[in-house]
């Protein structure tokens, strides 16, 4: 509840650096390289990415818990004339999202999650991924290991992910002082 009060008020005020209105490199490398097919966006936000997946012919749909986000994505879409189901719903606790998808992207949703919330999160993943499935992964990483106190380990990551997943490559970066990695994990058959 807070986090979602937290996030309306950021749409509200105009403060989301998260937004920076272009998809990543790693996406469009990613989608010139595959089929079309159906992607989930979890916290799509704005919906910067459900366009690009879109115009590529892509079948998409977004979640995001904040309500000020979903309606300028709505809006975005509607100005693109394209097609994009966008639904508010928790990500630790989706029940609005039906089907399966061959993609899943989230940028920056998974890190600000906590512990506990994390680990549902993984659970219902798992419900949505195509067996052969890719989950594109963008998070921020804990420096130290053995606590991670506000963001994830890289070891957390791959070991949450790893029962269900397998982890087919990362890349490492830095973002705003802070150690990040671009996850690509295929769903295991």
């Amino acid at each position: 509840m807070i986090h979602r009060l937290m996030f309306e008020l950021m749409y509200l005020l105009g403060r989301t650096p998260w937004d920076t209105g272009i998809s990543p490199p790693e996406l469009i490398a990613f989608l010139e390289n595959h089929e079309p097919g159906r992607a989930l966006d979890i916290g799509c936000g704005t919906g910067t990415n459900l366009i690009t997946m879109a115009r590529r012919g892509w079948q998409v749909t977004g979640v995001d818990v904040s309500s000020r986000a979903i309606r300028q994505a709505q809006r975005k879409a509607y100005a693109a004339g394209l097609q994009i189901q966008l639904i508010r719903d928790d990500v630790t606790s989706v029940h609005t999202v039906a089907g399966t998808f061959d993609l899943a992207l989230d940028i920056g949703c998974f890190h600000s999650l906590s512990r506990e919330e994390r680990i549902r999160y993984a659970s219902n993943l798992t419900r949505f991924i195509k067996p052969g499935g890719t989950f594109l992964l963008y998070t921020w990483l804990e420096q130290n290991t053995e606590s991670e106190n506000r963001h994830p380990s890289q070891e957390s990551v791959t070991h949450l992910f790893g029962q269900n997943f397998e982890l087919t490559s990362i890349e490492h970066g830095a973002h705003r002082q802070r150690i990040s990695a671009w996850f690509t994990f295929q769903r295991k058959v």
